[in-house]
């Protein structure tokens, strides 16, 4: 096995070690999972410094950027007949997705620390999940790619009907059959594309090559576009994500809207804009008009919500919509912007249901109107909370304003196959809703952590504990590092994507 491999397989078998463990009790089973997915953050890291080692070494002998080149490869034959191979490795923009992942659940572990019911199960589900994410992000091969697809999206029934709260039954099941639906539509153009290739592989770099007919990429596209775009909440497919997060628990909230709702997106982007790319031009006023309702309406409803999950579920949707504006927008500025927002909205949701897990394991209430003055007696939650709540709307200086402002530039700078007119006219709809989130995150945050106490019970809150300043630590660290660096990541994810925008072209061209 090489380095990629036991960063995609770790966490399997971290489940599998808390599965045989005998007798493991839940503080035991805990500090496995901790330790594994800790070990795991170190591989990460490790993988992320040999790539950036291996691409300085690249743009000190040539001038540009890197394009699709890949590194740490591993490559073994599968099912031969079919031509599909266990095939992986990484660019930029599977190494910034890696990293958000590998975060999100060290801190989702860290963040779910005092949970006592079926701890084992928990989190060897919760790993198994994860393995599934790790796998899409490497794959390069469509077979692999899919089936870990699947292997991501199937544990989150068990996860919230069995752990989570409120209509946890009704949720799991309307989340799992729309994601199906969704998951159907990806088959049949994965399908579709590898018997019109009539190469016999799978191999995602070589079907790149193949010009597909104007014909089958018009009604190829949208099937790809629709079915990711299920798990990335585009309207009005989005339903199932609002009752999802309120229903589960406070670590598959995190991977939920942090990392699997990124598996959209990055299959819109990895999938469908790069092998379709005249499909992804005849279809993008479509897909724009719906990426900005997504963008306006996620926050408008988010306005009316008076339970910290939908409240923050909503604000998800809106931000979702970001990415697919950014994709839609099909130029450099607008893709990098699109990726940036997929890293920068994971790591801040991920920190937001954190914390509304911590506040709601201490007031026992999601409720808005039935909270007020908690910033006296829980303050690193409520200076927590502002930070993400600043980087949601887009404060300079943390990583929200780096990605909002690319999407948006993206967006009204267009591109020759788009309608200047229209593009400005939806960009400058969607840029609206950055003051509707200033109204919602502002009005929200201050009913829930200023003024007087509404409960005399809420005076004596536990502090937060070790475990919870470090899970929420790391994630407002992230989030300030990549505001006030950006250059690292838009270094990384930059060069990737040109071969997007060379194929874009070539399609115009042609």
């Amino acid at each position: 096995m090489g380095l990629l491999s036991w960063i995609v397989f770790l966490p399997l078998m971290t489940a599998v070690a808390l599965v045989l463990f005998p007798g493991a009790r839940w503080q035991r089973s805990r500090w496995i999972a901790l330790i594994g997915t800790g070990i795991h953050l170190v591989l990460t890291g490790w993988m992320t410094y040999l790539f950036w080692m291996d691409f300085s070494t690249d743009l000190s002998v040539t001038s540009q950027s890197l394009t699709s080149k890949l590194y740490l490869v591993e490559r073994t034959p599968w099912f031969s007949l079919m031509g599909v191979d266990y095939f992986v490795g990484v660019d930029g923009i599977s190494v910034a997705m890696v990293v958000l992942t590998s975060l999100v659940i060290f801190t989702g572990v860290l963040a779910s620390w005092e949970l006592q019911n079926r701890v084992k199960e928990f989190f060897a589900l919760l790993l198994v999940l994860v393995t599934g994410v790790f796998g899409v992000f490497v794959s390069f091969d469509l077979f692999l790619f899919f089936v870990f697809y699947e292997v991501a999206v199937l544990p989150m029934y068990l996860l919230i009907g069995i752990w989570g709260t409120g209509k946890k039954e009704y949720s799991a099941m309307k989340l799992t059959l729309m994601l199906m639906v969704g998951s159907a539509f990806i088959l049949v153009g994965i399908l579709a594309i590898y018997h019109q290739a009539t190469l016999g592989t799978f191999d995602l770099l070589r079907l790149g090559e193949v010009n597909f007919p104007k014909e089958f990429q018009y009604w190829v596209y949208p099937l790809l576009f629709l079915g990711f775009g299920v798990l990335g909440a585009l309207f009005p497919f989005h339903t199932w994500s609002p009752d999802g997060h309120a229903s589960a628990p406070t670590a598959v909230s995190m991977l939920h809207a942090g990392v699997l709702m990124k598996l959209g997106g990055y299959g819109i982007l990895r999938v469908a804009i790069y092998l379709l790319p005249q499909g992804a031009i005849d279809w993008a006023p479509l897909f724009l008009i719906l990426a900005t309702v997504n963008i306006v309406y996620g926050a408008f409803g988010a306005i009316r919500q008076k339970d910290l999950k939908y409240f923050t579920a909503y604000s998800s949707v809106s931000h979702c919509g970001f990415v697919l504006f950014g994709l839609v927008t099909l130029n450099l500025i607008g893709l990098k912007g699109a990726v940036l927002q997929m890293f920068s909205h994971g790591v801040m949701t991920a920190l937001f249901f954190a914390l509304i897990g911590m506040v709601y394991g201490r007031t026992h209430t999601r409720m808005i109107p039935e909270m007020g003055g908690l910033g006296a007696s829980l303050p690193w939650f409520a200076v927590a909370f502002y930070i993400g709540g600043l980087a949601s709307l887009g404060l300079p200086g943390l990583s929200g304003f780096v990605a909002e402002s690319h999407v948006f530039m993206g967006g009204f700078f267009g591109n020759s196959w788009h309608s200047p007119v229209t593009m400005r006219i939806l960009t400058i709809l969607a840029t609206t809703s950055i003051v509707v989130t200033a109204v919602y995150v502002l009005r929200g945050l201050g009913a829930v952590f200023q003024g007087p106490l509404t409960h005399i019970e809420f005076e004596d809150l536990p502090h937060a504990t070790w475990a919870e300043k470090l899970s929420t630590g790391i994630l407002i660290a992230t989030l300030i590092v990549v505001g006030v660096m950006p250059f690292a990541l838009i270094d990384l994810i930059e060069g990737p994507l040109k071969p997007f925008i060379e194929r874009l072209i070539y399609a115009v061209a042609s």
